[in-house]
């Protein structure tokens, strides 16, 4: 079973899970606690199908773009993949935030002030880049609104997002679709207010991105 909650720490996400299912792009990245251990997922640009037995999961998702100054680590060092916090910060600090959360009575509320205490103020430039490229804005006209050439939005985003902007537009795009679809919009009408050039389209990028047909990744739930 899979809940979430808003994080206290602005635009992020605390959730709880069983680690079975599809995890589609979104953007974001994860710091993880999973029987004992502490993981950063990285940013997806394909779906992520978990494997093993189903075992308990808390996740603070943060929003996209924030993660790589929290971690100190660039985004794309961590792009499509699952790594121990270990792996990025000193032993001697991820030790004592184990233990720190395994004492914890709620884990999620142990890794939300984890993220709270060392969280930095957002960059207004990828604040503003997120939320144009969400509302449909072509990438272009973004970078000219914002005050940044097309090499320098590249270089930026491969280290806020772990991508270019375009892919990050159409990931974003495909979230669009799914919440349009999975509340009833006919495909057709779904695809042409996200812009798509047409349903099969919009059917190409869900497989490509999903890895599965649009209708049996709504019928997944």
């Amino acid at each position: 079973m899979y809940t979430e909650r808003p994080s206290r720490l602005a635009g992020a996400v605390i959730w709880t899970g069983d680690g079975s299912g599809r995890v589609l792009p979104d953007g974001c990245m994860d710091l993880l606690w999973n029987e004992g251990r502490l993981l950063v997922a990285g940013p997806d640009t394909r779906a992520y199908v978990t494997d093993g037995a189903p075992s308990t999961w808390t996740g603070m998702r943060f929003p996209p773009g924030s993660a790589p100054a929290f971690l100190g680590v660039p985004a794309h060092e961590l792009r499509d993949r699952r790594v121990e916090l270990a792996d990025l910060w000193p032993l001697s600090e991820v030790r004592r935030l184990r233990s720190r959360t395994a004492k914890a009575s709620d884990p999620a509320t142990a890794l939300e002030n984890i993220a709270l205490e060392r969280a930095v103020p957002p960059d207004p430039a990828l604040h503003a880049l997120v939320a144009a490229l969400d509302a449909g804005r072509p990438v272009a006209a973004t970078a000219d609104e914002i005050g940044l050439g097309a090499r320098q939005l590249h270089r930026k985003s491969l280290v806020a997002f772990g991508y270019g902007p375009k892919t990050l537009a159409r990931i974003l795009r495909l979230r669009r679709a799914l919440a349009l679809a999975g509340a009833g919009v006919p495909f057709a009408e779904t695809a042409a207010r996200c812009g798509f050039a047409d349903q099969a389209h919009l059917a190409r990028d869900v497989r490509e991105l999903a890895g599965v047909p649009l209708g049996r990744l709504l019928a997944a739930g």
